[in-house]
């Protein structure tokens, strides 16, 4: 009978109530692969999951037949293609207005002001998404609106993240954000930060409008956070 470890594995530490241990087992090992990885060494794999060799070697066998892992010509271990279908069809069902008008209700309901998400067609910007402010001064966007792409903040945005030219645009890719006054209309501020897939894919540009009168300076804070935890929601 093998010893007992006196180290809990992750995948008990993480089981899932009412499971099975082997899946859980088998789950830690896919969740072993991190950023950069491009294959792992089965000790890699035991250390990550504090898991006994004899048993890593036994899940690997059992996820390489369902392609999810592979080996390598060099007998490391790799993620194999069947990730990448599930990831596929995972992309196919996945709903950008799910994801996307959550967190700029959120940020509406945060700042009081009006927010949107703008995207680049052709040589404009469409409005694709927009949660007006509630109070009755603000500017009136509706989505499906088209709009300059050289006026703006999220139009400036959109422009300095698929290549424009100039010293405007690489200061606004230093700062990976953009606070413009009265660029589109007079009195208008306008704050708007990027949108990215994992795989660095530009999505839009999320954007904040608010009268000069009321503007707060945590408001770039706000919609800076808020692009980021959108970014954070494609994979």
């Amino acid at each position: 009978m093998p010893r007992k470890s006196s180290i809990t594995s992750l995948a008990d530490e993480q089981a899932a109530p009412g499971g099975a241990a082997a899946v859980d087992r088998a789950l830690t090992l896919l969740s072993a692969f991190q950023k950069g990885d491009m294959s792992l060494s089965v000790t890699e794999l035991a250390e990550r999951t504090r898991l006994y060799k004899s048993t890593v070697l036994r899940l690997l066998a059992s996820l390489a037949q369902g392609g999810l892992l592979r080996k390598t010509p060099e007998g490391l271990w790799a993620l194999g293609p069947e990730i990448s279908r599930l990831a596929a069809l995972y992309n196919a069902s996945f709903s950008l207005k799910d994801v996307v008008l959550p967190v700029i209700n959120a940020l509406v309901v945060k700042t009081g002001e009006s927010v949107a998400l703008h995207v680049k067609q052709g040589d404009q910007r469409l409005c694709l998404y927009r949660v007006d402010s509630p109070q009755l001064l603000r500017d009136h966007v509706r989505a499906g609106d088209v709009l300059p792409l050289d006026r703006g903040a999220g139009g400036r945005v959109l422009m300095a993240f698929t290549g424009a030219k100039g010293k405007n645009y690489d200061k606004i890719r230093r700062d990976g954000y953009i606070m413009s006054v009265s660029d589109r209309v007079p009195g208008l501020v306008g704050i708007s930060a990027p949108v990215w897939k994992a795989d660095g894919e530009l999505v839009g540009a999320l954007t904040l409008t608010v009268p000069e009168s009321r503007f707060k300076d945590h408001f770039v804070d706000d919609l800076r956070q808020a692009a980021t935890l959108l970014c954070s929601q494609f994979v």
